[in-house]
């Protein structure tokens, strides 16, 4: 069923063969498979494709040390336990503002903006 519809429900497999939903996700991962999240994009038509050219694409950002990354759903794969580990710097502080855009097929910046990134700045 996975085959021919890759996008088959687990829980409609299992319904349709009888099993338990966990039957039908042991085997599935047993069988090498792993479900992948699908990605929206939008549909272009083929006039979307001038546009670009008259828009100019901007963003700024601010990367810093104050968020803690999440390990929670970070895994190392293995037959054995391989003590793995991240390190980390906290005691470190840091915050870099960087600016960039895009126009045409031209990539402006990235700029680092000094100071804090406020709206009269």
């Amino acid at each position: 069923m996975v085959q021919s519809s890759r996008r088959a429900s687990t829980r409609r497999i299992a319904r349709r063969l009888r099993v338990p939903h966990t039957r039908v996700w042991r085997t599935l991962h047993a069988e090498g498979t792993y479900p992948y999240h699908v990605q929206r994009l939008q549909h272009l038509g083929p006039d979307d494709f001038q546009l670009h050219r008259h828009i100019l694409f901007t963003d700024e950002a601010e990367f810093n040390r104050n968020v803690v990354n999440n390990t929670h759903k970070s895994h190392v794969w293995a037959d054995e336990n391989p003590h793995a580990t991240v390190e980390s710097n906290f005691q470190l502080r840091f915050s870099v503002n960087v600016w960039c855009a895009v126009l045409d097929d031209q990539l402006i910046g990235p700029f680092i903006l000094e100071g804090r990134l406020t709206g009269e700045a």
